[in-house]
């Protein structure tokens, strides 16, 4: 049933709360060095199923943590919101960023990602959840714009349509789950992340079956470390900490850690290896935080109240 919600202006500012900002920062770190992990994985594990079954048994991890702190299961709505969210999030965005990965460099994909805040903006108010604020459009415009001068050297000539429209279309999946999350009723991130991930691995299973790839295990030391890394950091701490901040931003502040990740992918990539980061890197990593702070953390937006009172 609709309620009436008492809700500051679309316009009201608020500095986010310290609590927020350190799960925002712990998430880049963590979305930064998936990165790393996913390469060594994929040395030993065909990506489709790879990521099945990081998510499979991320999964396994929730539903023990919900039967153990005994969450209820949602129901009507919200598991709707919930399967639709894990559909989407996880299942057709990781099967069309896989895809276009075989054929796309690394650093065209991080171009693409980075206009997560952009599309998550224009979905936002496409479905009356957020109003189009130009703060937001300049900070986005221009964190993308800084991962275009850091990575922009590493670019190949060629670049095949059908491998970016996978991407973009991966990106844009991304953003509107995000979307879905707060258009739909509330639950437990537990249960949220419980279905959504058992959702999202099942559509990676279709497609890794679809795609005709070997099922195995990790076989290697390094392979076996890497997965339970992705596993436990990267699917289940990861995906509950962005719950935990898209619940408490909006989803456009929200989607600026995809900005962040590329960013820290090469800083933990280049101190584990030893690599020099270029000039041209850090002047484009400080736009890119420039363009963060302006769009999303050097303040925010409530949702519109229209969203806010229908859950």
């Amino acid at each position: 049933m609709s309620r009436s919600v008492a809700l500051p202006s679309v316009g009201t500012r608020f500095f986010p709360d310290s609590t927020t900002l350190l799960a925002f920062v712990i998430a880049v770190i963590i979305g930064g060095s998936n990165a790393v992990a996913v390469r060594v994985s994929n040395l030993t594990l065909p990506p489709f199923w790879g990521a099945a079954i990081r998510f499979l048994a991320a999964a396994l991890i929730f539903w023990a943590v919900l039967v153990v702190r005994r969450v209820p299961l949602p129901s009507g709505r919200a598991l709707l919101g919930c399967v639709l969210y894990g559909a989407l999030g996880t299942g057709a965005s990781y099967a069309f960023l896989y895809w276009g990965l075989l054929r796309v460099q690394a650093p065209v994909a991080m171009i693409i990602l980075a206009l997560g805040p952009l599309l998550t903006m224009l979905l936002a108010a496409a479905h009356r959840l957020e109003a189009l604020r130009w703060r937001a459009l300049i900070g986005a415009v221009a964190a993308l714009a800084g991962i275009v001068m850091a990575v922009g050297p590493e670019l190949g000539a060629s670049l095949p349509p059908l491998s970016l429209l996978a991407l973009l279309a991966g990106a844009v999946c991304i953003a509107e789950s995000s979307v879905i999350y707060k258009l739909f009723p509330k639950t437990d991130p537990t249960a949220t992340n419980a279905i959504a991930e058992t959702t999202g691995a099942l559509i990676l299973v279709l497609v890794s079956l679809v795609a005709g790839e070997p099922w195995s295990l990790p076989a290697t030391g390094a392979a076996l470390a890497a997965f339970t890394y992705l596993v436990l950091l990267g699917s289940v701490v990861l995906f509950y900490l962005y719950l935990f901040i898209l619940s408490r931003w909006t989803a456009t502040a929200t989607s600026y850690l995809f900005l962040l990740f590329p960013i820290a992918t090469v800083v933990i990539a280049a101190w584990i290896s030893g690599e020099v980061v270029t000039p041209r890197f850090l002047a484009g990593g400080l736009v890119v935080l420039a363009g963060v702070w302006i769009g999303a953390l050097s303040h925010s937006v409530r949702p519109l109240p229209e969203a806010a009172a229908a859950d």
